[in-house]
């Protein structure tokens, strides 16, 4: 480790000292920070005030067991990826499966082997380091489709906007977290191909030529290409390659027909319209709630969009479902 590294962080939770004690006295050595917790609420306590870097977390202490603990880690979209391994004196196979389905990335028996327990920690710090290496360079790209609203002052907000609306329309639907994720991703993501756009087509206050417009249209295929990158964004491709693909075959880049195009893309595509009418842009001025709704509601007709999803989005217009995004 050099000078300017932080040594990685170990919380241990275990309600008996001694066990604490062992643990320190085997970690320090070794250049590791070793946090100590003696009861559930205190753990999640420790991890919210000084984020460590692997959990070892008993199953059997004070309060909130382990496995409690490591459900609400794992529940936490901001814990989610943090290393748990649950430490127990149960060998019968229903507690392991207890401790899987509760999200436990690894187990150690007690008595604990200390060899094993150091190899164990250094392969899941392995692991975490590579997972805040993808973190880190989906939020760069992140960072960079926010610059595209620096472009002009017209689309300030949306991509905040398109993250939050298709997270709360994904909620509302029964989505599952990963979905959601991904809803909130690809928000911010799906124009991310407008990076290689010129400023004076982007800019464009006239009608754009066939072949603008066709530059235009290349950003979902840009887009895409900047995410194949990083395994991080698997899932949000999907999002910025086909958002504006219509349900009856006539969008693009793909032309793909109903539900060949996928559900996160169909529900970025509404939202996408819905903020592109209501905030003012630099071919046009912003039009009320009602506007949007009444052309998505044409679109449907039209059969560009699929009207279940056009019913729940407007429902949560209307019911102000929005504010709690």
């Amino acid at each position: 480790m050099s000078d300017s590294q932080q040594p990685p962080k170990i919380l241990v939770v275990d309600d008996d000292e001694r066990i604490t004690r062992l643990y320190t006295r085997g970690l320090r050595p070794l250049g590791y920070a070793v946090q100590v917790a003696h009861d559930g609420p205190s753990a999640l306590n420790a991890v919210r005030d000084d984020r460590p870097d692997v959990v070892l977390l008993d199953l059997m202490i004070p309060i909130l067991d382990g496995y409690e603990v490591c459900r609400r880690l794992k529940r936490d979209p901001a814990t989610r990826l943090l290393p748990v391994v649950l430490v127990t004196g149960l060998s019968e196979r229903a507690e392991r499966i207890e401790g899987l389905k509760a999200g436990a990335d690894d187990f150690l028996s007690k008595p604990v082997d200390m060899s094993e327990l150091l190899a164990r920690v250094g392969s899941l710090l392995r692991m975490k380091r590579y997972t805040d290496d993808l973190d880190s360079a989906a939020s760069i790209v992140e960072t960079l489709a926010e610059m595209i609203e620096a472009r002009d002052g017209y689309t300030q907000g949306h991509c905040h906007r398109m993250a939050n609306y298709a997270t709360a329309l994904g909620r509302k639907l029964g989505l599952h977290e990963d979905d959601l994720q991904a809803l909130q991703r690809g928000g911010f993501l799906h124009d991310i191909g407008m990076l290689a756009i010129p400023d004076p087509v982007l800019k464009k206050e006239e009608r754009l030529s066939p072949e603008e417009y066709e530059l235009i249209k290349s950003h979902t295929l840009i887009g895409d290409s900047l995410c194949e990158k990083l395994r991080s964004l698997s899932s949000v491709r999907p999002i910025v390659r086909h958002h504006h693909e219509r349900f009856d075959g006539s969008g693009y880049p793909d032309g793909l027909q109903g539900d060949d195009i996928p559900l996160l893309a169909q529900i970025v595509g509404i939202i996408d319209v819905y903020d592109a009418v209501t905030t003012r842009r630099s071919y046009q001025q912003a039009k009320p709630t009602d506007a949007a709704v009444e052309i998505l509601r044409r679109q449907a007709g039209q059969g560009w969009r699929r009207h279940d999803l056009v019913e729940e989005f407007v429902g949560m217009i209307r019911s102000g479902g929005f504010a709690t995004a």
